[in-house]
């Protein structure tokens, strides 16, 4: 039987790499999709481990031949996911998460539908800034403009909330890593058919309040936040 296929989308800085890792760690059967990109290593980063990192020419020879179920170029650098990783986990039956931005997960919904999508949120603008601050000065390579467009880039990628099927704020990184974990469980659950014990029916109910249509409550102090509120609060209450 073919996996699950989750796809996870996030503005830079809202600590979705911790998120995952831990979930990685939580979750047996969980292929983890390395993408490939142009820029470079960041940190300890680690080729074929965060990422595959390549040139741009080879990327470019890649996408005339077909190889990326989906690609973006974001901040000037080109990221991409390889269609044998979806073929090979499928095949093995096993459910394969990817991490991809807002671009490539609408790439990705188009051509695989039955996808579960999940887009996490920073509580608000001031706490991203914080993050990216944090991980820029981690880096030793604090950039004022890199910054700004981040903080930019952030407000336009939560404005496609209402695309994703899951919503989840990252207020409180151990209550997203739960709910992460849930909406995985709840999936499996609702695919075998049944839920055999209480602890099925507790991930369940968690997965369903991280339901976009039942996120209104939550997600709505940070769309004002961001300022994302007015254009779309039409969108609060749709999957």
């Amino acid at each position: 039987m073919a996996g699950i296929l989750f796809i996870i989308s996030a503005p830079s800085g809202s600590g979705k790499s911790t998120i995952v890792n831990q979930l990685r760690s939580l979750v047996a059967g969980l292929e983890f999709s390395v993408s490939w990109t142009t820029r470079g290593p960041r940190g300890s980063e680690m080729d074929s481990r965060e990422y595959h990192f390549t040139t741009r020419e080879n990327f470019e020879e890649m996408i005339r031949n077909g190889e990326f179920l989906e690609h973006a170029e974001v901040f000037g650098a080109l990221y991409g996911t390889a269609r044998s990783t979806l073929r090979e986990a499928f095949a093995q039956g096993r459910d394969l998460l990817l991490d991809i931005d807002v671009q490539g997960a609408a790439q990705v919904r188009q051509k695989c539908p039955e996808g579960v999508s999940i887009f996490l949120m920073p509580p608000s603008p001031e706490v991203l800034e914080l993050r990216l601050r944090n991980r820029s000065r981690a880096e030793g390579q604090m950039d004022e403009e890199k910054i700004k467009q981040r903080l930019a880039r952030a407000r336009l990628e939560i404005e496609n909330y209402g695309e994703y099927g899951y919503i989840l704020v990252n207020d409180v990184l151990d209550r997203a890593v739960e709910e992460m974990a849930a909406i995985v469980a709840a999936e499996r659950i609702r695919r075998n058919g049944i839920a055999e014990t209480p602890d099925d029916e507790r991930l369940l109910e968690i997965a369903e309040r991280c339901r976009t249509a039942n996120s209104e409550g939550r997600i709505r102090p940070v769309l004002e936040a961001f300022g994302v509120i007015g254009a779309t609060a039409g969108r609060l209450g749709t999957t």
